[in-house]
């Protein structure tokens, strides 16, 4: 559970940090599950429904750059989904009534690790109000070598930043930003950081010798509907379950309005998207 010091921090500044949230035990079962899943892949040959490869590396390459919805495919994430000492902490940040929206684990490994633009969570995925969250598990020590994670603190409350150009959505803030506004959360291992999903953010690539793997939940609240703009909606509601509570009978509206937005083409992630919008910002 979270102490109200850290509910007031997670209100003031979008996000909190709750070190040591798994044990030393944890953070090896995880790991050896991510390894097994993993192991035998390559850029060539690799089963592109359940992971994404590096793409800088020769075919034979067996460098991971994110596996997709463990909590649906693995026995060890999928626990961890519906665990009473997780979702204790997210109803304290978003009520009794709780869906998992999506899980997926960032990779980064070492020395080739992908960049991640800053981008705000909720511009994929319009919902009817905000209460939406994700929590990032670092299962490695992260830091600014290894592309840590960096916020803006107390952006959580301001209009949503620009994500469109041409009039098309390009998966990063294409607005400019203030990066010395910028913190970074490093952590240990088994460290746990609760974000709103308002909160502008972004990470490094891993210039270090040492891989950055994140797991990363995303919960909203059973009253929280999808506002439907493409395919895309659907893609985003494949895997929903309601993990705690009960599925509301009637959307909460809390925004008078909300940029939807219109995608070029159907993507295959956030880093296939970002990619996109910077080559065609230097054409």
């Amino acid at each position: 559970m979270f102490t109200e010091l850290q509910i007031e921090e997670f209100r003031r500044d979008g996000f909190t940090l709750f070190p040591d949230f798994f044990s030393g035990e944890e953070v090896a079962l995880y790991r050896n599950a991510i390894e097994e899943v993993s192991a035998g892949n390559t850029l060539e040959n690799h089963d592109g429904k359940r992971m994404e490869m590096e793409p800088n590396q020769p075919p034979e390459g067996k460098k991971v750059r994110r596996l997709y919805e463990p909590c649906s495919f693995y026995s060890e994430f999928k626990e961890l989904s519906g665990s009473a000492k997780l979702l204790d902490c997210v109803e304290q940040l978003i009520g009794p009534d709780i869906v998992l929206h999506y899980s997926k684990i960032n990779m980064k490994p070492a020395e080739i690790g992908s960049v991640v633009e800053w981008h705000q969570d909720i511009s994929y995925y319009p919902l009817t109000n905000l209460d939406s969250i994700a929590i990032l598990f670092y299962l490695d020590d992260a830091t600014v070598s290894n592309g840590c994670l960096k916020v803006i603190p107390g952006r959580q409350n301001s209009p949503l930043m620009n994500h469109s150009r041409d009039g098309y959505f390009q998966g990063r803030v294409t607005e400019e930003v203030d990066d010395s506004l910028a913190v970074p959360v490093e952590g240990k291992a088994g460290s746990a950081i609760f974000m709103h999903c308002m909160v502008p953010h972004a990470s490094l690539p891993n210039t270090s010798s040492h891989s950055r793997r994140t797991l990363i939940l995303s919960y909203r609240s059973a009253d929280a509907f999808p506002i439907y703009h493409s395919e895309m909606t659907h893609k985003n509601e494949a895997g929903i379950v309601l993990v705690r509570g009960k599925w509301a009978s009637s959307a909460r509206m809390t925004l008078s309005e909300f940029p939807i937005p219109k995608y070029p083409r159907n993507i295959a992630s956030l880093y296939d998207l970002q990619e996109t919008s910077r080559k065609g910002e230097k054409s």
